[in-house]
Formats: C-alpha cells, structure tokens, sequence
C-alpha cells in the first residue's frame, strides 16, 4: 500500500502557521484542530519546518517565557518528507525508527498532505482485518 491511499481517504488539507507566529498561537492550533503537529510554512507556502507538542513541551521545560516567542525558534527545521508513492510499511519504519509521529507529504515540492502514526497504524490494521476476512470466507467456504 502507498502513501497516496492514505490521503486518498484522511484528504489532503494541512494545517500551516508561519515561522513568525508566537508558539501561544501554534498551540492553540494545535488544540483547536485537535493535531498534534503543526507544518511551518512560509509566505510562498513552502514547508520551512514542523512544530510538534514534543517541541513545545521541551521548549516549555527550559522557557516558562516560550509562549511568547516565534514558532520559528523551537521548529524543527531538519524535516524528513514522504512522498505519495512511498510504501506505507517503508514510512512506518522510517517514523518508529527515527521517532516522530508527523511526515508532511510532498509531490514536486509542494506540501500536499500529512500523515501520523495513527494513520499508517489504522491503514495497516485494516488491511490486516481484509485479509482476515477473506481467510476466514475462504476456510468456511471449504468447510462446506
């Protein structure tokens, strides 16, 4: 399975905050939408960067003042993408392996999608459920 069914079925909207936004606002993005990562865009709408609550979180524990500074400070600036013709189980390594929850989707370098996950996790589990279902039709439909 690839990428590309995952936003075929979750839709291709991504949230974006500019880098000069404070964190204050990016959390409450955050919250609003009920995500937990944010993609940092600039003006063009190129992905500059990504703000996850684990970037706040740790800004948090050395910054009480952190809420107040621009997002562009804590992002995570090294981002890692995926592609929509990347392999689900390839992306599902690279993100346990590497140990982040959020991959921003590119296709010939426009932000396309993001994915978690939870969202790589519920495509494999259904896939598995598939070819659990079609087992079990095939042993009942020996069995008689």
């Amino acid at each position: 399975m690839k990428v590309r069914n995952i936003l075929a079925t979750k839709g291709g909207r991504v949230i974006t905050i500019p880098p000069e936004e404070t964190v204050r606002q990016a959390v409450a993005l955050l919250v609003s939408h009920r995500i937990g990562a944010v993609v940092v865009a600039d003006a063009d709408g190129r992905l500059v960067g990504i703000l996850s609550e684990r970037d706040v979180m740790r800004a948090a524990a050395d910054d009480e003042g952190v809420f107040g500074r621009p997002v562009g400070d804590i992002m995570t600036r090294d981002v890692i993408v995926g592609m929509p013709q990347d392999d689900v189980l390839a992306v599902a390594h690279t993100m346990l392996e590497k140990r982040f929850r959020h991959l921003p989707i590119v296709d010939e370098g426009q932000l396309i999608g993001i994915i978690s996950i939870g969202d790589v996790l519920k495509t494999q589990r259904d896939a598995y459920q598939g070819e659990i279902d079609t087992l079990e039709t095939r042993i009942i439909a020996a069995g008689e």
